[in-house]
């Protein structure tokens, strides 16, 4: 005699909806990181805050939670405070993942801001390198000074 199965009508894959998921998977899910080891990575050194703290891997992110993620190099470092606004176990393309967070408004200022700097510092550098005579003439004059 068979057993009744009362889910007979439905896919033994199908889950319910995700209401929350680990953060790493999240941020490589929302194209923040291109894999899920340097998704870990960027959690385990600190660059990756929930709430005004640091957090773990395993931690669970939910819809309506901010995170402050740091992302690029020591010279071009961005900060962005981002709220979690869908939930996806995959990763799609970049539109998709545009859907899963909305950046704040004092987040986007503040990145353009620092945009901004950095393209006011790289003015004061000359547009191309002093032939072998300029350089000489420039080390004619450090000697001067000394």
């Amino acid at each position: 005699m068979r057993k009744h199965n009362k889910n007979h009508n439905q896919p033994s894959h199908s889950k319910p909806e995700a209401v929350r998921m680990r953060i790493d998977k999240w941020l490589w899910a929302a194209r923040f990181y291109r894999t899920r080891t340097l998704a870990k990575e960027a959690i385990e050194s600190g660059r990756v805050h929930y709430a005004g703290s640091r957090v773990k891997t395993s931690k669970e992110v939910a819809v309506g939670d901010e995170l402050q993620i740091r992302q690029g190099s020591a010279t071009a470092m961005t900060e962005k405070t981002v709220i979690v606004e869908a939930l996806s176990a995959q990763r799609g393309n970049a539109s998709a993942a545009q859907v899963l967070y909305s950046e704040t408004d004092e987040s986007t200022e503040r990145r353009a801001y620092y945009a901004e700097q950095r393209k006011l510092a790289n003015l004061a550098r000359p547009d191309n390198k002093p032939n072998k005579k300029q350089r000489r003439e420039l080390q004619r004059f450090k000697d001067k000074q000394d």
